[in-house]
């Protein structure tokens, strides 16, 4: 097998080519140009798709998982359609996403309440169970571990300003770039309570942050700017809150659509 590690392929040139069975990671194809080219059974994961441009394309049998902003299908934006049609099925999902302090108190509750029943779900299973990916996803434990992550990066470091707030636990997501000083070890193996006490330890820390909210502090930003991770600028407080709410909702809903397969309910 041949293998490409760190080389720079720029402008090259491939026809009639086959890449069958071939792996790519933290591959750049920006402004690649490809024609008559089969990705029929390709499994994609943690790309961006950012001014992609398909004509002459034949989609069957496609799953699409992520973020849609502008993305338009023979001349209509589909990402209006699906954001109502996600909104239907669970009328709390658009709830996540709110304005005011007694709105995101609501949502909050919403997340602990769903949650909790998730956790108990979780708890009839073996927990070799709650170790096991499905589809090449996330565990639940790893699921877990990544919401630990998420609220210590956007609760913890970037409103309450604790600057390293990282539990050896802690997972951050597969296409992260890696910082010095944030573990990232996505083999530990650990029990479901030790993870559970990361995890209150945070949603507690998320509560009292809720719970004092203030109009004023929806209206504001903020900043990091010391080593590590977020760092940024100038950056929406309540949007630090959004962030939390959306990585929660949707792990959940990953969560419980593998839980169901691993109870049998789903196969």
């Amino acid at each position: 097998m041949t293998e490409f590690v760190e080389q720079d392929l720029s402008g090259a040139r491939f026809e009639r080519m086959s890449l069958r069975n071939a792996s790519f990671k933290q591959v750049y194809l920006n402004d690649a140009t490809m024609e008559k080219v089969d990705f029929s059974g390709v499994d994609i994961r943690g790309a961006l798709l950012r001014g992609t441009r398909m004509t002459g394309v034949e989609l069957s049998d496609v799953e699409i998982s992520g973020d849609l902003h502008n993305v338009v299908v023979n001349g209509v934006d589909i990402a209006p359609l699906v954001e109502q049609e996600l909104n239907r099925r669970e009328p709390d999902r658009a709830k996540m996403r709110p304005e005011t302090v007694a709105g995101f108190k609501e949502a909050w509750a919403i997340i602990r309440r769903l949650w909790d029943a998730t956790i108990e779900n979780a708890k009839t299973l073996p927990s070799e169970a709650l170790h096991t990916s499905v589809n090449g996803e996330w565990s639940f434990i790893q699921t877990l571990r990544h919401l630990n992550f998420a609220s210590a990066a956007w609760i913890d470091r970037m409103l309450v300003g604790n600057l390293s707030p990282w539990h050896p636990l802690d997972l951050p997501w597969d296409e992260a770039p890696g910082w010095d000083g944030i573990p990232w070890d996505r083999d530990a193996r650990p029990t479901l309570d030790e993870v559970l006490n990361v995890r209150h330890e945070r949603q507690a820390t998320m509560s009292r942050v809720i719970d004092s909210l203030t109009e004023e502090q929806l209206a504001s930003v903020v900043s990091r700017t010391e080593p590590g991770w977020p760092q940024i600028q100038d950056f929406a407080f309540k949007n630090c809150l959004i962030i939390v709410l959306t990585e929660e909702w949707e792990h959940r809903g990953f969560a419980e659509r593998d839980l169901a397969k691993l109870n049998g309910k789903g196969l």
